[in-house]
């Protein structure tokens, strides 16, 4: 089945009706500086999920097996401690200024040259030292969810304008979404995302996962994870998921793009055909019987197969999180666009509205 058949055969509204959602706050922790963290918890009876201020973290998402035993799918870690320690994998949080890499940690926009923190190499990658996932977002409750609001500063890692982000999470009947907005009081760059990992058989590893992309390209990288500016076809190559494929099927091929991501860690440009949340990648795992469908009116979506992580990192229960124990399904825009003329820009004027909504969808067959 094509995939655009297989998203009209299983779509119903990409905007769902929040159900009957209970919203309860709690205490998570505080920071060094005696800022608290709060915690809120998001049910509906079938679906739950735990989100704190320190950032904008999906800490929990819990969802029924085919037997209809819950389990949480996404990886991350037991407590505040866990999450600030941990420098590397960006668990379940909130991504910005600018999601994904940006070449040389420097842009220029409008005539003028920018310079960012390089935090991956040469590069600047996810907001910098202390982006967006480290910041603690202010909260409150809104029906069938909670909205989370930070504010960035004017030359906060390097980023022109002051930044006024909003980002709302809604539990509805079958889905987690996700309403992004921003505004800017000086010309920027804005591309924000959420990072989590998702595992739906809830252990293990990934690789006989089934994933599905409504995407015919993707965008080719160099050895430091930048993208080419070339939009190369996935036909016949190991990026080909038009059709429901193994995660792992391929992920070993002799292939140079698969060499310098260590797997996947690349940016599919998803098929649109229109302007509104559309499906843009599906996973199905056999052996819990969960499936996963993302929606999303952004232009890419950015598969990582958890390529570094490598058991020094301890997830929930004290578990090593290792090699491929995860994928990511970011919804965002290309990396580096700030310096690509030709992908589509990220740039934000004041007076405009950074506006974006992804959609979780979560079944069993």
């Amino acid at each position: 089945m094509k995939f655009a058949a297989l998203a009209a055969a299983l779509a119903v509204s990409a905007l769902c009706l929040p159900a009957a959602t209970t919203v309860k706050k709690g205490d998570y922790g505080k920071m060094p500086d005696g800022t608290p963290v709060a915690i809120y918890t998001l049910t509906n009876g079938a679906l739950e999920a735990r989100i704190i201020t320190y950032g904008g973290i999906l800490v929990s998402m819990k969802t029924p097996d085919r037997k209809g035993v819950a389990g949480d799918i996404v990886l991350g870690h037991d407590d505040l401690a866990g999450y600030m320690g941990d420098k590397g994998t960006y668990f379940g949080a909130l991504i910005g200024r600018y999601a994904n890499r940006i070449a040389h940690g420097a842009f220029t926009l409008n005539g003028a040259a920018y310079k960012l923190a390089k935090n991956n190499g040469e590069n600047a990658l996810h907001g910098g030292l202390a982006g967006f996932n480290s910041r603690v977002w202010a909260a409150r409750e809104v029906p069938g969810g909670v909205e989370l609001s930070y504010t960035s500063k004017d030359g906060e890692e390097g980023y022109p304008g002051t930044l006024k982000a909003v980002v709302t999470y809604l539990l509805t009947t079958n889905s987690l979404q996700l309403h992004y907005t921003a505004t800017t009081d000086k010309a920027t760059v804005v591309n924000l995302t959420n990072h989590s990992y998702w595992n739906l058989r809830g252990d293990g590893d990934i690789l006989n996962n089934l994933l599905t992309i409504n995407s015919d390209r993707y965008t080719p990288v160099d050895a430091g994870l930048i993208p080419t500016g070339e939009l190369k076809s996935v036909a016949g190559t190991p990026f080909d998921f038009r059709k429901p494929t193994a995660v792992g099927a391929r992920i070993a091929q002799n292939d140079p793009q698969l060499q310098l991501g260590h797997g996947y860690d690349h940016n599919w440009i998803l098929n649109k055909s229109g302007k509104g949340p559309e499906l843009a990648a599906r996973v199905d795992d056999p052996a819990s019987g969960r499936f996963l469908e993302v929606y999303t009116d952004q232009p890419g979506i950015q598969f990582y197969t958890g390529n570094f992580l490598d058991g020094t990192v301890k997830g929930k229960g004290g578990k090593p999180a290792l090699l491929h124990a995860a994928l990511c399904l970011e919804t965002q825009h290309y990396p580096d666009s700030p310096n690509k003329p030709s992908f589509p820009t990220t740039e934000l004027k004041p007076g405009a509205k950074y506006d974006t909504t992804t959609e979780f969808r979560f079944g069993t067959r």
